[in-house]
């Protein structure tokens, strides 16, 4: 073959997209805001893919940009819109944010979605998207998914759809939430830094 000049063409893995454009994208109000000085005054939201022995499993998660806690996380075998509301809904009746709340996702339809502007609405929060083809708008749940695949999707490998999502509870709230250093955060968990600020 290298005498022909020929090559083998390699296949690429396929990799879903979790990111479809929607139709209703909202100017990215993290540009313009300062700091984060308390819970719950600015969520930032994701989707991301994981293997399973039985095809991929989407997870959509909700994150409190001042502790980096996750606050509302669901996971289903579909991206439909309904991955990302539920997720959105159990954080909302978790933490019950008040009138102000700066929620932040890319510009996936699942985010424009009427469902999902109506929920937000009825909590009186703001929408904030990134900037098209930007990654770095989003760049702390983007470590986040990292540091979830790295620390257990990874080294487990892949098992069954059922056995994923168990883990992926141990994961976020049993160790993540609750027992994970973070530099950012002074080498504390995300619930040790919320409860320090309580004190």
């Amino acid at each position: 073959m290298k005498r022909e000049g020929l090559r083998a063409e390699r296949k690429r893995p396929f990799r879903p997209r979790t990111t479809k454009a929607g139709t209703n994208p909202v100017p990215n109000l993290l540009l313009k805001t300062p700091s984060v000085k308390a819970p719950n005054k600015v969520w930032v939201a994701d989707i991301t893919y994981v293997r399973t022995e039985e095809g991929w499993l989407y997870v959509a998660a909700v994150m409190d940009l001042y502790s980096r806690r996750i606050v509302g996380w669901h996971a289903a075998d579909h991206m439909r819109s309904s991955l990302t509301e539920r997720a959105l809904d159990q954080a909302l009746r978790l933490r019950r944010p008040r009138v102000g709340l700066i929620h932040h996702s890319d510009q996936g339809f699942q985010y424009g979605s009427a469902a999902y502007r109506t929920l937000l609405a009825r909590w009186s929060a703001q929408r904030s998207m990134s900037r098209k083809a930007s990654c770095f708008d989003n760049a702390t749940m983007e470590a986040f998914w990292s540091s979830l695949k790295n620390e257990l999707i990874y080294p487990q490998g892949p098992a069954s759809r059922r056995q994923t999502v168990g883990s992926l509870f141990e994961y976020i709230e049993v160790y993540y939430n609750r027992r994970r250093l973070h530099s950012s955060l002074g080498y504390r968990s995300p619930d040790q830094f919320e409860k320090r600020r309580i004190r």
